[in-house]
């Protein structure tokens, strides 16, 4: 998975830089009866300040002189192009929707990749997305604790607390829940502004 390990890179970019971040980590929550929806960015803007070809080591720098050292895998392209004073930006975005289903469907599991990287040539940048969609039954529902018990595709348990009661009551053993998992990162790299 190629692209997984590209969207964790950027990830751990993103994390690593969430003391460099611009604006606050945006996180909004979305409900309404059998579905939720929560969703997080982080943004991100640094300098570059070192630069080691040999091991594709860069050294980035936040407006505060944070540094963080991220090593650039060969899925990036034109690492060759980057120079000390470019700005790196990255936006990792994740989302997690789940909704009540009264179907009847097996259990399933399936994901979608997709990734855009910079042309030949051009400064290093892209983009990468995945969506994981699990169908999963309820086998157990626990109105005093809160909890409620899920058998997914591969046959395994999972036990969820469900923080809003009214969610829960919506509940029943035999329905089913379809997680729909979203992750996106856009990096790209701009040039040290001409003095």
């Amino acid at each position: 998975m190629k692209y997984g390990r590209l969207i964790c890179a950027a990830a751990f970019l993103c994390a690593a830089q969430t003391a460099f971040a611009q604006d606050a980590p945006q996180v909004t929550t979305q409900r309404e009866p059998g579905k939720v929806t929560v969703t997080g960015t982080v943004k991100s803007v640094s300098t570059i300040v070192g630069i080691e070809p040999s091991t594709r080591t860069i050294w980035l720098k936040d407006a505060k002189d944070r540094v963080v050292q991220v090593v650039v895998g060969e899925e990036a392209r034109n690492f060759d192009q980057l120079k000390l004073g470019d700005k790196v930006s990255a936006e990792y975005s994740q989302a997690v929707t789940v909704t009540l289903k009264k179907t009847h469907t097996p259990p399933s599991a399936n994901a979608t990749e997709s990734i855009e990287r910079a042309a030949l040539g051009a400064k290093p940048g892209g983009s990468a997305a995945r969506e994981v969609t699990v169908i999963a039954n309820v086998t157990a529902v626990d109105h005093h604790s809160g909890t409620l018990t899920l058998k997914g595709p591969q046959g395994n348990s999972v036990q969820l607390v469900v923080e809003d009661p009214e969610q829960l009551k919506r509940i029943r053993k035999g329905d089913q829940l379809e997680v729909v998992y979203n992750e996106a990162v856009a990096i790209s790299v701009e040039p040290k502004a001409a003095n």
